[in-house]
């Protein structure tokens, strides 16, 4: 809680880095809720512009490594839930 934490996201992919690979990044609060998307990552980030983590997400990833991970500054326990990374590089899905 109060510390910025990494949330980690690595993937592999048979066909090479292009223009066209996505990065979806969404969140489901741990009490039932509605899943949420919170971040975005075509060629540049696209972090979520409302909703709880508004102006907290930040991309630390890089793509060309295998690395689609974000970073979250000042977390708190209401933000517990489950995070789920989604990387698209077409063909390879």
């Amino acid at each position: 809680v109060g510390e910025q934490v990494s949330l980690k996201c690595w993937f592999k992919s048979s066909s090479p880095v292009s223009e066209s690979l996505t990065v979806d990044w969404t969140y489901r609060p741990l009490a039932a809720g509605q899943m949420e998307t919170i971040f975005h990552y075509q060629s540049v980030p696209y972090p979520t512009t409302v909703g709880k983590f508004k102006d907290r997400i930040s991309w630390v990833g890089n793509v060309a490594k295998g690395d689609a991970s974000i970073a979250l500054q000042s977390p708190v326990m209401s933000d517990n839930g489950t995070f789920i990374c989604s990387v698209k590089n077409p063909p390879d899905v």
